[in-house]
């Protein structure tokens, strides 16, 4: 069986600096032996994991669009943010992708996509993640929750870690798999567990972004 975080950013997001060998270490310490690396546009860190990770990592990307951010699960290429949504799908499906909604009702403090456009793109939906640690509010995960139940997908859970602390707040305990289509069967069957992480987390995340970006920006001068 594996205890799946399938939700986790690494350096390679620009509000987190968790370098890949800590990431594998914390999860080998917690009993985490399959992850979904998801940074925030660019799958390069989630390819190099996958090259270092004694355990299965799926290579993963959040890419923002204007109606909110989607995640792409299997991946091989980075897909470019600030697409429109439907076009991020397509090329998601394109590289023989899955199409997660993560935090879909999250638009609090984050762009989640909210009801209308998940009503909207449901049948090109293909799992739902329904525990996010980093969610604030309890009703965006029994939202999920009824969606993925409404339309008969696959439950999928993550930390959303952006620090190491975080890794391992909601997993999903589940079958092993080989290919994206033995994945979604795992899902189907697993168990998810976890708690939430603290709403500070969320500052730290913001700090480390005003950080990267001056870094960034100092680097250009």
């Amino acid at each position: 069986m594996l205890k799946a975080d399938l939700h986790i950013h690494s350096k390679y997001s620009m509000d987190c600096d968790s370098p890949l060998e800590k990431i594998i270490a914390r999860c080998l310490e917690l009993g985490i032996n399959c992850i979904a690396l998801a940074d925030h546009g660019t799958v390069e860190g989630g390819l190099k994991m996958r090259e270092i990770a004694p355990f299965p990592v799926i290579v993963a990307e959040e890419v923002l669009t204007p109606d909110g951010e989607i995640m792409g699960m299997f991946l091989k290429e980075t897909i470019k943010s600030g697409q429109p949504l439907d076009e991020v799908i397509r090329q998601i499906k394109a590289q023989g992708g899955l199409v997660c909604a993560q935090h879909p009702y999250d638009t609090l403090l984050r762009p989640g996509l909210g009801g209308k456009v998940m009503n909207r793109i449901a049948g090109e939906v293909d799992l739902v993640e329904v525990l996010n640690a980093r969610s604030p509010l309890p009703q965006s995960s029994r939202k999920s929750l009824a969606f993925a139940e409404k339309h008969n997908l696959p439950e999928s859970a993550g930390s959303d870690a952006h620090s190491i602390a975080e890794i391992g707040n909601a997993w999903v305990e589940m079958p092993e798999f080989t290919d994206k289509e033995s994945f979604l069967k795992s899902l189907s069957e697993g168990k998810i567990g976890g708690h939430l992480s603290s709403p500070f987390v969320h500052f730290n995340g913001f700090t480390r972004r005003l950080k990267n970006g001056f870094q960034k920006e100092a680097g250009n001068v």
